[in-house]
């Protein structure tokens, strides 16, 4: 699959901490979808431990031009929101935003120290979170003699094509999603395993992902 038909983001937001030289490192990472979303989380955040010393950030939002911000909240400039960030641009992970509360344990630990922290905190409240790569599909119906159920099942199940419903009657009326790019060649190939008996209708494109062994679908807005 294309890399443009893969979009890795946040399922469900998590938390992390390390502890360097008695200062605690805590990350809290939220699935967003805008900056106001991201903006909310970060002052939630900070009012929610009011007592720390920093409340440094990063974020992407996915678009044309994705969105992004650091911020190293009074820690010295480029020690925390960059660092921050190049963790989030070197996992992939977009519409995500990451808040690391640093309280301050009375030992210094230099530009190195802190870049080093605050990637770790970012790393560990990645680790507690559900990560998840969307995918660009195509739900669309298709209705089968029984003959070929077997056939298709087997054809699909060999192709990243997922059956969502499946209804008996007469004939065998089956839901299915699918690939976007995969849509042309899944045509052709069932004209051919079907002999011309059966042609797909495509009912609307939709975003994807498979979430603990189970295909969630989004419809597209």
């Amino acid at each position: 699959m294309a890399d443009a038909d893969i979009e890795k983001t946040v399922y469900r937001g998590g938390k992390g901490e390390i502890v360097e030289k008695k200062s605690r490192f805590i990350a809290a990472v939220a699935a967003v979808s805008t900056k106001e979303e991201a903006e909310e989380f970060i002052a939630f955040r900070k009012k929610e431990h009011w007592d720390a010393r920093h409340n440094c950030s990063a974020y992407i939002i996915a678009g044309p031009v994705d969105q992004i911000h650091s911020s190293d909240d009074g820690e010295p400039s480029g020690t925390a929101g960059k660092p921050m960030l190049e963790i989030l641009q070197k996992e992939g992970v977009k519409n995500v935003c990451v808040v690391v509360t640093r309280y301050f344990g009375g030992t210094l630990l230099g530009t190195g120290g802190l870049m080093r922290a605050y990637q770790a905190a970012v790393k560990e409240g990645l680790a507690n979170s559900v990560l998840i790569e969307k995918r660009k599909g195509i739900t669309a119906e298709i209705t089968v003699d029984y003959n070929d159920v077997g056939k298709l099942q087997h054809f699909f199940a060999a192709n990243q094509v997922r059956i969502l419903d499946t209804v008996y009657e007469e004939q065998v009326k089956m839901k299915i999603l699918m690939p976007c790019h995969e849509k042309q060649v899944l045509e052709e190939k069932l004209v051919d395993i079907t002999n011309g008996k059966t042609m797909l209708k495509a009912t609307e494109e939709v975003d994807y992902a498979l979430i603990e062994g189970e295909v969630e679908v989004w419809k597209k807005n």
